[in-house]
């Protein structure tokens, strides 16, 4: 028999951590690791949109970083030490920051702002960027809070909507989309 995926115990607007310490869904831990779940989602479909292998394989592994951050985050502070939770390392922002310098290498220096858009998955590739800047700003409210977040959740954070925004600019150069400059109005 199949288990059930519905517990009932989270119909009066709480939820557990992993340690067990009831919050309400509303707490802003919830919504941090709510955010980042998000994000992992529309980096999934971000990755079935593309066809470069090598990003492919890349938002794969950043699904998984996602997932670690996640469950950091899903730990009550206080008992988390006592708990075996995997890290996000150093190498795992320099493995974003690497690829962003390989990309670089072949696209045009930016020369104005541009706009998102121009073809459905750079389009989408935008939208992921943004909710990565959400999924940190919620880190960052947690920690201006006095919640316990691990810095690397916030640096990771920050570096992959840095890589976001390059890979929507080398999956455009790539696909010959011309990007489209903000020309403010004067």
């Amino acid at each position: 028999m199949a288990q059930k995926i519905y517990t009932k115990t989270g119909d009066k607007g709480s939820t557990s951590l992993i340690g067990g310490t009831k919050v309400p869904k509303s707490s802003l831990r919830i919504e941090a690791y709510g955010t980042v779940d998000e994000l992992s989602s529309w980096i999934g479909l971000c990755k079935d949109l593309l066809t470069d292998e090598t990003a492919q394989k890349l938002l794969q592994e950043i699904q998984d970083r996602l997932f670690t951050m996640n469950a950091s985050l899903a730990c009550d502070p206080v008992k988390e030490p006592k708990l075996r939770i995997p890290d996000l390392k150093d190498e795992d922002v320099t493995l974003l920051e690497k690829e962003m310098d390989r990309m670089n290498e072949s696209i045009p220096p930016m020369k104005s702002f541009i706009l998102p858009g121009g073809h459905p998955v750079l389009s989408q590739l935008h939208i992921t960027r943004c909710v990565c800047r959400r999924a940190e700003r919620c880190c960052v409210r947690l920690e201006q809070e006095h919640e316990e977040v691990e810095q690397i959740v916030i640096i990771y954070l920050n570096r992959l909507s840095d890589y976001l925004f390059v890979l929507a600019r080398y999956t455009g150069h790539q696909m010959g989309v011309e990007e489209i400059p903000w020309k403010p109005r004067i």
